[in-house]
């Protein structure tokens, strides 16, 4: 029922906010611009993502070698892509559907390939960090007009757009300094923190906070690990490249250079995070009006949201349904092969 219900909500949010995405969209006019793309960009885009999972597989594989267990770069490349398969159907059950796939292939424990699978994602969560500030400092004045423009609309404010970059860096420089000097009284202060550990959500953020670092320092029990850390930047370029490929399928968005391109990973990266399958909906919503920042029309970055997402999406969904295939083939044929094994003896 918990499941069910996760669901079902799952899908009411995704449906809830394609329809405010699409609402005032010409569909028809969509489709037809779609039909107008250059596909080839998209054969282009589709290769970096299948070759992206590939590496994952690859540094995933690099992670579980130290537990005694080295999986095979097929079997790894399989199970990655069946739990992407299983996240478009059932939002956050690709970590464990993927781990349940090795061992059904490997015969890895799944409480050895998840603890790695937590720590690949810590890393995968500082790489995405990292990108937001070199985001921003070199999208600085146009990401700040954004956000400024979004802030006074709310409040109502007056101020004129040429001091609102500098209102938000000043914001943001006592912002960091009221933060250190929290930080510094906690530090300090033996009898606050442990009251403050006490407390249930400051517990939870400590401890994922403990969790990072650990994850962060597995990274010297690896046997080689400049080659891990290669092996995850590798991974977000060619994440970068998929996108940024496909601005060319449209002319509307063929002139968007390399920064747009980083601004449109970041942002689509936060919004495939939302607990909807695959980010439908969020994506869409935070991808399309970014691209405004870049002379687009909401629509046209709608459509260029759209069609970035519903690309990947089918092909994800083409080649996880077919891993899906050659998992259950594999497993069925260890299963007979014990069997004839038995009834010979």
């Amino acid at each position: 029922m918990k499941n069910i219900l996760r669901y079902t909500i799952s899908l009411v949010l995704a449906g809830g906010l394609l329809w405010f995405v699409f609402k005032d969209i010409n569909l028809s006019e969509m489709l037809d611009r779609f039909a107008q793309s250059d596909w080839r960009w998209i054969a282009v885009s589709c290769f970096c993502l299948l070759l992206a999972h590939m590496v994952r597989a690859w540094r995933w594989g690099m992670l579980i070698e130290p537990l005694d267990h080295k999986p095979g770069i097929v079997n790894s490349t399989m199970s990655v892509l069946t739990g992407y398969f299983a996240n478009y159907i059932v939002p956050r059950m690709g970590e464990v559907t993927r781990c349940g796939t090795l061992y059904r292939l490997e015969r890895i424990p799944v409480s050895l390939s998840f603890g790695t699978v937590v720590a690949e994602r810590i890393f995968d969560v500082i790489i995405l960090v990292l990108m937001i500030g070199l985001n921003f400092i070199l999208e600085f004045d146009r990401l700040s007009t954004f956000f400024t423009d979004f802030f006074q609309s709310k409040i109502g404010g007056s101020q004129g757009g040429g001091s609102g970059s500098g209102m938000l860096l000043s914001i943001l420089i006592v912002g960091l300094l009221a933060v250190g000097v929290v930080a510094t009284v906690i530090f300090r202060n033996a009898a606050l923190r442990n009251k403050l550990q006490q407390n249930a959500i400051i517990a939870k953020i400590v401890g994922f906070a403990q969790g990072m670092l650990e994850g962060l320092l597995s990274v010297r029990k690896l046997r080689n690990p400049g080659l891990f850390i290669f092996s995850t930047i590798l991974i977000w370029v060619l994440y970068y490249l998929v996108s940024y490929v496909l601005f060319f399928c449209i002319p509307e968005t063929s002139h968007l250079g390399p920064l747009a391109g980083l601004t449109l990973l970041v942002v689509g990266a936060i919004g495939m995070t939302a607990p909807t399958q695959g980010g439908i909906g969020a994506y869409h919503l935070l991808v399309g009006n970014v691209m405004v920042l870049y002379g687009l029309s909401q629509n046209d970055g709608i459509t260029l949201a759209t069609f970035i997402h519903g690309a990947q999406m089918l092909f994800m969904l083409v080649i996880g349904a077919l891993a899906f295939l050659y998992v259950l083939i594999v497993n069925k044929n260890k299963v007979e092969e014990p069997e004839q094994v038995s009834a010979a003896n």
